[in-house]
């Protein structure tokens, strides 16, 4: 069974990269490394294997090991929610049964956007997952340029299966759709903003719950979200300004993104290899250069507000 400890999102929750050695190995000493850094920044959750995590590029049985290896190195200091997306409903409600077997916080499913689907055939996807597991759902809505399920559909999931608790929405404009989630399922079911966090000022004054965005910013968008929740969204401001050029510049493109985002890991010290698993896209040099520039500008940014280039190291020295 799935952990017994209560479960809350309030803050980042990070998805986690699959690490790769030179040769597309799972490099798991990189992931404890990188789970270090989630918890050691102030992480209130973390979340693999996600698109961020190029789950999509792993076998079955690696996406079984990184999340079980992830439950055994956080052991327990933070909620692990382990991702089990699959387009076959029977699918993705056998992944869940088993992570939360494994000991799994919660678990996330995303949409099944392979091809166009109505919310009631949806509605029995999701019914099938909810089924099969106890411990909370966070249903992921990752629909580039189309509409993501509706606060109806939200509503009447969560009133059949109370344990659906959190939805991430991925899309523009979408405050007054967060404040009627949160209406219709009277507080219920939290709103996650993903996306990288574009959106976050904006969700956070409409109620949103967090953020789950890449993991080489997450400490500072924590400082941000925290800014912002206690009423200082001029100084959440400041910050957030200095972090979101590199966010809108690496996700240009998801596979690049891959790239921008193991880069600034190696230069705040936290991986050694920043192998994507082909097929991938070609970096350009130019494009490398840019990024290598924002990601200076992440750096120059953390000494600024004094935080820690790699917060785990930092804890180990002081410790």
């Amino acid at each position: 069974m799935g952990s017994a400890r209560p479960f809350r999102i309030d803050g980042i929750v990070p998805i986690i990269p699959t690490p790769f050695l030179a040769n597309e190995e799972i490099d798991f000493a990189g992931l404890t490394d990188l789970l270090e850094f989630a918890v050691a920044g102030g992480a209130c959750g973390v979340c693999l294997p996600a698109y961020a995590s190029e789950f999509y590029k792993l076998c079955e049985r690696e996406k079984e090991e990184v999340t079980t290896a992830a439950i055994r190195i956080v052991a327990g200091r933070i909620p692990v929610i382990g991702q089990a997306n699959h387009p076959a409903a029977r699918e993705a409600a056998r992944i869940a049964r088993g992570l939360q077997a494994a000991g799994a916080d919660a678990v996330a499913v995303a949409v099944p956007r392979q091809f166009a689907l109505a919310e009631g055939d949806l509605f029995r996807y999701y019914d099938r997952v909810l089924e099969a597991i106890q411990i909370p759902l966070v249903i992921q809505d990752f629909n580039p340029g189309g509409a993501s399920i509706s606060a109806r559909f939200i509503a009447e999931l969560h009133n059949r299966h109370a344990h659906f608790r959190y939805v991430k929405l991925e899309e523009p404009m979408i405050a007054g759709k967060v404040r009627a989630i949160l209406e219709m399922t009277s507080g219920e079911v939290g709103v996650l903003d993903g996306w990288g966090g574009v959106y976050m000022l904006e969700l956070v004054d409409a109620g949103a719950c967090g953020v789950m965005p890449g993991l080489g910013v997450a400490d500072l968008l924590s400082r941000v979200y925290s800014l912002a929740r206690s009423g200082l969204k001029e100084e959440a401001l400041k910050i957030f300004q200095g972090v979101l050029p590199q966010i809108i510049f690496s996700l240009q493109n998801l596979e690049f993104f891959h790239h921008a985002e193991k880069k600034l890991l190696k230069a705040r010290g936290v991986l050694q290899h920043i192998t994507v698993r082909e097929v991938t896209v070609t970096v350009e040099p130019s494009d490398a250069a840019h990024v290598d520039f924002l990601n200076g500008g992440i750096l120059a940014l953390l000494d600024t507000l004094g935080m820690p280039h790699n917060p785990a190291a930092a804890t180990r020295v002081n410790g």
